[in-house]
Parts: structure tokens; C-alpha cells; sequence
């Protein structure tokens, strides 16, 4: 019998990419006592596979009209960007996007 794996899918690597991401967020989250419920934890989930995606094929985004995340936090910002910077080939957009969900999980938190 051989024991050699197989090697590795696109889609092995990306979803390897989607769990190291999610991993680094968990770990920023906690550091910033930000907790996501579980259903914020899903989308979370569902947008860092479509980022993942966009980064491994140069899909662009729709603009992203900036005024529009006039009243997110620089600390669900600064964390959004971070995220985005270890891609190494998304626009800054993304952490636009992406700091909604880390906005969203911080408010929750001190509204319960």
C-alpha cells in the first residue's frame, strides 16, 4: 500500500488559505476581546472564501464608495487592513469590506 499523499488541489489550497486566514483572524479578534457569534463567525466564513478567490484570480471588486464606512472604527479598520495585507494582492477595498464584519461583532458585543 502507499501511503504517498496525493497532491495538493486548487481547491486543497484554497480552502488550506481560508482556514490560515479565518486562524489569523480568530487570533486578532481575541486579542482585540472581540467575539463573533456564530452566525457573524459564518459570514465571516462565506466572505474570507470569496476574498480568498478574488486573490487567487485578480477578480476586482465592484468601487467601493468610501463615505460609506465613514463611521467604522479605526481599530475594525486597522484590523481589516492587516487581514488584507497578508494577501499581498488585494486592493484596499477589501479591509472596506472586511472591517464591517469585525464592526459589526465589536457592537454586538457591547450591546448584549
Amino acid at each position: 500500500m502507499n501511503n504517498a499523499s496525493a497532491p495538493e488541489t486548487e481547491d486543497d489550497a484554497a480552502n488550506r488559505q481560508v482556514e490560515q486566514v479565518l486562524a489569523q483572524i480568530h487570533a486578532l479578534l481575541c486579542g482585540a476581546a472581540i467575539v463573533p457569534n456564530a452566525v457573524q463567525q459564518q459570514m465571516l466564513a462565506s466572505h474570507i472564501r470569496a476574498m480568498v478567490m478574488r486573490s487567487r484570480t485578480g477578480e476586482p471588486l465592484p468601487e467601493v464608495d468610501r463615505e460609506l464606512f465613514d463611521e467604522i472604527s479605526p481599530h475594525s479598520m486597522q484590523l481589516a487592513e492587516q487581514v488584507v495585507a497578508s494577501f499581498g494582492n488585494l486592493p484596499i477595498e477589501e479591509a472596506y469590506l472586511l472591517s464591517v464584519h469585525f464592526e459589526v461583532a465589536k457592537e454586538n458585543q457591547t450591546t448584549n
